[in-house]
């Protein structure tokens, strides 16, 4: 079974709790953790058609928009902000929904790396592709903090380029004013790199034993 298939399974148990939820109190408190999963779904369908491009422009641009749609899977980590108690839902069902996304979230931007790091390593060589996937581990981070805090879009990368470029800037040749910035980067950034890496030895490793 595919990857696609695999990973519909878990997001529809998702959209299931979120569905009930709805269906119990009438409210779209947390509609938009559908939104989120449709976003956390687009890096992993670019990587799933990244295999099909034939020549390095289509696979320099693929990777790059792969790259700006990447941290919005764990993206939904953060979502865990919303959570508060609300009647008469009980509080251990908001609990499991909101992990349920963010699980579903890491999980699609895993694959897709995964996905991603084979196809440039098999294209570009190991080295290439390592130093991509390194890479893209922090400049996730920081896609999520200026999400999060600066509320800033994926898309806003082609309608507000200024505008993100001056705020990102502004941390880069101020780190000292911007300690919750790097804070967040790096500490998301190195979390990211110890889940991917442990996942993949894991699965090499139970790969081998077969």
């Amino acid at each position: 079974m595919s990857f696609s298939k695999r990973i519909i399974i878990p997001i529809g148990f998702t959209l299931f709790l979120l569905g009930l939820r709805i269906v119990l109190t009438g409210q779209l408190v947390y509609i938009f953790l559908a939104w989120n999963l449709f976003l956390a779904w687009i890096p992993f369908a670019i990587s799933q058609e990244l295999s099909s491009a034939k020549n390095r422009l289509n696979i320099f641009l693929l990777t790059v928009i792969w790259l700006l749609f990447l941290p919005n899977a764990p993206y939904i980590i953060t979502d865990f902000l919303h959570l508060r108690q609300r009647h008469p839902i009980p509080y251990w069902y908001d609990i499991l929904l909101l992990f349920s996304a963010a699980l579903n979230g890491l999980l699609l931007g895993l694959l897709s790396l995964l996905t991603v790091e084979k196809f440039l390593a098999n294209r570009f060589g190991t080295k290439i592709s390592g130093l991509i996937i390194l890479c893209s581990f922090f400049l996730c981070a920081l896609g999520i903090y200026i999400g999060r805090y600066l509320r800033w879009n994926s898309w806003d990368i082609i309608m507000n380029p200024g505008e993100i470029a001056r705020d990102i800037l502004e941390r880069v040749f101020n780190p000292f004013d911007h300690i919750g910035t790097w804070s967040v980067t790096v500490l998301f950034g190195s979390f990211f790199y110890v889940l991917y890496y442990s996942i993949k030895n894991f699965i090499k490793h139970k790969s081998n034993q077969f």
